[in-house]
């Protein structure tokens, strides 16, 4: 069966919901996007930043490329006289509930006689549907010839956290008499609710079993993980000790995408590099001050970058150059320097560089009363360039990056292709207000009693989380963290109610890099068209203490007060282990939005709740 697109989709949806191995329903099919291999980008432009691909070498020990998405303009579907597209997929599963229930003799304690629908293989089928021999007169046509069902893809496969996948060995799952069983098999649902304890697979050789008997994976009913990785091919796989878990296909947990994201920060050691390159041949064998001085004073052009660069710093370089060195730091410590070093202005000066402007702003423009005594620092970034790249995806269980952004996780992701040579990678342009806290401030607040007992219910909270799940990363991000996350789910929410954007388009990004004491939040938004900005976020701003006062007030009492605030993560009851008082109807915002998928928030470390008074950053605004 030949491989189709999955339609025409955003670049963006399809590197975080569509990439390589992903489950995906089409009008006609339910398939999995293959892997790489088939999306032809070989006409597509290469993205061009060095420090994420740097980022993607670390983590996938793979030095590739970063292309675009392939478009795909056909309409979706496989076969048929669709047109070719750039994007393959392959159909997923291949077992089938027939579409023509029969009803179920008995009735259960609430009278619900319930329903049964064959479960047939693909291998069953003709054209896409189904025709049994031994249905009788009243399944056949007037030429006698059996009538040929319609089939839908069963909902139910298995999969593990590696990203594996497989259809459900059904035979195997209900215990049937005999191995190897080839007798029909049968769904059969009772209830309106679709609940999985309303759902029993039954054999014809008797053997049944109710469906969530197969949710206690820990007793292995549905086998051991094949190792499957039908996008890459229908008999690729590899070696997998995991038990295999239920999955339904359609469920948020089918498919979490890997994504690691930088934004394009000039580098300020690019015009020395640049020297030292263009006169390598002559630097190469240099390795300390007097061999530099030596050269400086016999050649001229030697001498020349000895008077634009500092001897040491032309050293560095050579080393650089020689060892094949690269900056290594998280991508999050070079972006919050870069920001914290941007000259003070309005931003209103002719921008050398298009994918980046940033202006420290006056503090005169935006500070006017006390309410942003903790604030240090205020830049406007005028242009930004974020760059977004799909490197892997699990299922089940998300890996969940470390504060810096950078993925070191027990759950290994699933590979996107056998031997990838590229990587899909978006480019959005936008603009974002940077808001550093005082260094100072944070540590008189991490000194207070009520903070120290409230981040140390936070932590236990987190340490339940981990158990739970029997993991041991990763590690608590600590008070400053969830004080900084929260307070940037409250700016946006004040921001969008004047910034022109909604708060769905806009993100977030956390700065916390304790050993340099620097404490910030970036809020910015960005899209993939030429200039992808208003002006309207970024002159924002300027109002940022109304902003503040906003979020603060907005802060103080959420709607399922008390409920929310009296909330304690460390004696959780729900399992909302990595929330303290916060909640969708207060400081939740789109998961699209958030770097944390909405975890490690408090209301009460930013500012006093109804519940805890004594552990706020900010005080109560008048």
């Amino acid at each position: 069966m030949r491989s189709r697109g999955i339609g025409t989709v955003r670049a963006s949806q399809i590197i975080t919901t569509y990439g390589p191995g992903a489950l995906v329903d089409l009008p006609d099919h339910s398939v999995i996007v293959a892997g790489l291999d088939t999306w032809r980008p070989k006409d597509l432009p290469e993205i061009i930043e060095p420090r994420l691909t740097d980022k993607i070498r670390r983590i996938t020990g793979i030095s590739a490329r970063l292309h675009p998405p392939p478009p795909d303009s056909g309409p979706p579907g496989i076969g048929g006289n669709s047109p070719p597209s750039h994007i393959g997929v392959r159909q997923f599963p291949e077992w089938f509930v027939v579409q023509s229930p029969e009803p179920i003799g008995d009735s259960d304690a609430s009278g619900s006689q319930g329903v049964s629908r064959r479960l047939v293989h693909l291998s069953a089928l003709e054209g896409g549907r189904f025709a049994e021999e031994d249905y009788g007169p009243a399944r056949r046509d007037a030429q006698g010839r059996p009538t040929r069902r319609k089939v839908v893809a069963t909902r139910f496969v298995r999969a593990c956290p590696k990203g594996c996948v497989d259809d459900v060995d059904w035979h195997q799952f209900v215990r049937c008499e005999h191995t190897p069983c080839r007798q029909p098999l049968w769904l059969e649902e009772r209830g309106q609710s679709g609940d999985l304890g309303d759902l029993t697979v039954r054999c014809g050789c008797g053997a049944r079993r109710v469906l969530s008997d197969a949710v206690e994976w820990q007793q292995r009913p549905l086998g051991q993980c094949t190792g499957k990785r039908p996008w890459l091919g229908k008999h690729a796989r590899e070696e997998c000790d995991e038990p295999s878990r239920l999955l339904i296909r359609t469920a948020s947990n089918a498919y979490f995408s890997q994504v690691v994201r930088v934004l394009s920060i000039p580098d300020s050691d690019i015009p020395v590099r640049e020297a030292v390159e263009k006169h390598w041949a002559t630097l190469k064998n240099v390795d300390d001050v007097e061999k530099l001085q030596m050269l400086g004073g016999l050649i001229d052009h030697i001498a020349a970058v000895r008077e634009s660069f500092e001897d040491e710093t032309i050293l560095q370089a050579i080393q650089a150059k020689r060892g094949g060195a690269i900056d290594e730091r998280p991508a999050k410590q070079v972006e919050i320097e870069a920001f914290l070093a941007a000259p003070e202005g309005f931003g209103d000066d002719v921008p050398v560089n298009p994918d980046y402007h940033a202006r420290r702003l006056p503090e005169a423009k935006w500070r006017q009363t006390s309410v942003s005594d903790g604030i240090e620092a205020v830049v406007q970034l005028h242009r930004l360039r974020e760059v977004s790249a799909l490197v892997g995806f699990t299922r089940l269980e998300a890996a969940v990056p470390d504060i810096d952004g950078e993925y070191d996780t027990d759950v290994s992701p699933a590979a996107l292709d056998d031997n990838p040579t590229w990587f899909p990678a978006t480019e959005n342009r936008g603009e974002g207000i940077f808001v550093a806290l005082r260094p100072g401030s944070i540590d008189e607040w991490l000194e207070r009693p009520g903070v120290q007992d409230r981040v140390g219910s936070l932590q236990r909270g987190h340490q339940k989380w981990l158990a739970r799940r029997g993991k041991e990363h990763p590690a608590f991000p600590g008070g400053p963290y969830v004080l900084l996350h929260t307070l940037a789910h409250l700016l946006m929410q004040a921001l969008a109610l004047r910034c022109g954007y909604p708060a769905t388009s806009m993100r977030e990004r956390i700065y916390l890099d304790a050993e340099h004491r620097r404490y910030g939040l970036l809020l910015y938004t960005a899209s993939p068209d030429a200039d992808g900005t208003l002006g309207g976020l970024v002159q924002q701003a300027r109002h940022i203490e109304e902003h503040l006062s906003m979020a603060l007030a907005a802060g103080v009492l959420c709607s399922s007060d008390p409920i929310c605030a009296q909330h304690a993560p460390g004696e959780s009851l729900d399992e909302r282990w990595l929330h303290g008082a916060a909640c969708h109807s207060c400081a939740f915002i789109a998961e699209t939005s958030c770097e944390m998928r909405n975890e490690y928030l408090d209301r009460a470390l930013v500012v006093p709740t109804v519940a805890e008074a004594g552990a706020a950053f900010f005080e109560r605004p008048a």
